[in-house]
């Protein structure tokens, strides 16, 4: 994703692609955001981008970035919380002036994804915990995105899968 389209995402509102934090003082709301963008529940098959520095209305917090806060920030990835393990890149970034975090979110191969054991989505430009309907839906995805790759399979028992 380049500096063009970032700028655009984050002078933008706040919707199913886009999130934005002041700091990273609730670790639990950025899990829940990478969860949801990993979903792609409205299926833009484009990522998520959560910039972390900036407030609702898009001006800078002005927040100290260092090398551990990014360490941290991309341990988020492997930490086992969020599984499976979502696929994000997370760097410094200097935007209109602002420097912030910008952590891009790529779509699951194999949603639903859960954040300790529930499934988070985007519903416009807030979080939610998917419905029974919408994690069949996410399920649904899997599948077809499976069934290609064995589709003699899928054929005799698509229940398997």
């Amino acid at each position: 994703m380049d500096d063009h389209e970032l700028t655009k995402l984050l002078t933008d509102l706040e919707s199913d692609r886009v999130e934005r934090k002041a700091s990273v003082s609730d670790g639990k709301k950025l899990r829940q955001a990478i969860c949801a963008f990993a979903n792609d529940l409205p299926n833009h098959k484009k990522p998520g981008v959560l910039f972390v520095g900036v407030n609702d209305d898009g001006t800078c917090t002005n927040l100290s970035i260092t090398d551990q806060l990014l360490l941290d920030l991309a341990s988020i990835r492997s930490e086992g919380k969020i599984l499976p393990f979502p696929v994000l890149q997370v760097n410094k970034r200097l935007i209109n002036g602002c420097e912030l975090i910008v952590i891009i979110v790529e779509l699951a191969d194999a949603p639903p994804v859960k954040f300790e054991g529930r499934v988070w989505i985007r519903v416009g430009p807030r979080r939610a915990i998917a419905t029974s309907d919408e994690e069949r839906r996410l399920n649904e995805k899997r599948r077809a995105a499976v069934c290609p790759m064995i589709y003699d399979l899928c054929l005799l028992q698509p229940l398997l899968i």
